[in-house]
């Protein structure tokens, strides 16, 4: 299974294009993020977590083909802003897209593309097919999936375990009983907003707390904003277990 980072950023904070420190006038191409979202490929199937405004670039940055389906992590328009061009692979599988989601979430994406789920069809628009999921498992095309409940202040996200990788963002709290599924994991990808305490993200600090409480044998923080400090002097000052994620960044899960 391969994993690929299509984005690691976030809207939280400062605009970039407002914003003069350190970060986002940095040169390093390790400080310049998109959106967060992550690749899957395995045996032939792709998906996607997360679909948010950076979702065509990332798709064609990414040389992405063929697109299975996109598993959605919850409604904020970070997440799912980009829902529009799923028409490009409409379009090459001559089908719809399939949309795994909460039914709240799904609420939130028939309010969003209304167009998309109208009684009359204008030519063109973008075809998906909601599946709804809830705490216990299901499977794409073969590929095991179980749904992690993880809190974003007070309001509920899915992460996801897939075989031995894991992946939970916009989080700041996570129930013992979904860490009793996220332990044994090999791959743990996991938010930190930045170094400072946040009302509804993971700081640095706490993120690293839990990782140590799951034990991988490598992690990934993601979801980052450019209030945590440029990448190369942050991850100097990590352990070799636990990695920045920046966009671009792949690697392969054992199954």
């Amino acid at each position: 299974m391969k994993i690929t980072f299509l984005g690691t950023g976030t809207s939280q904070g400062v605009p970039v294009i407002a914003c003069e420190c350190e970060t986002c006038l940095s040169d390093d191409t390790h400080d310049k993020r998109l959106r967060t979202s992550v690749l899957i490929e395995s045996a032939g199937t792709s998906l996607v977590i997360d679909a948010g405004p950076d979702f065509r670039q990332q798709m064609l940055t990414e040389h992405v083909k063929k697109l299975d389906a996109i598993l959605l992590t919850h409604e904020h328009k970070d997440h799912i802003a980009g829902l529009d061009d799923v028409r490009a692979f409409n379009y090459m599988s001559q089908d719809a897209i399939d949309i795994f989601a909460e039914e709240r979430v799904q609420k939130a994406v028939k309010k969003e593309y209304s167009y998309v789920f109208a009684e009359y069809q204008y030519p063109g628009i973008p075809r998906m097919r909601l599946n709804a999921i809830n705490e216990f498992a299901f499977s794409v095309r073969g590929i095991p999936i179980q749904p992690l409940r993880v809190y974003h202040y007070r309001l509920p996200v899915y992460g996801f375990r897939i075989g031995n990788f894991a992946y939970i963002t916009d989080a700041n709290y996570i129930p013992e009983e979904t860490k009793e599924k996220v332990f044994g994991v090999k791959y743990l990808v996991i938010n930190a907003l930045r170094k400072e305490k946040h009302i509804s993200h993971f700081s640095l600090r706490e993120a690293v707390e839990f990782i140590r409480q799951i034990s991988p044998r490598k992690a990934f923080i993601t979801h980052i904003s450019h209030q945590m400090g440029r990448y190369s002097e942050i991850s100097a000052g990590l352990p070799p277990e636990i990695q920045l994620a920046y966009d671009g960044l792949s690697f392969l899960c054992d199954d």
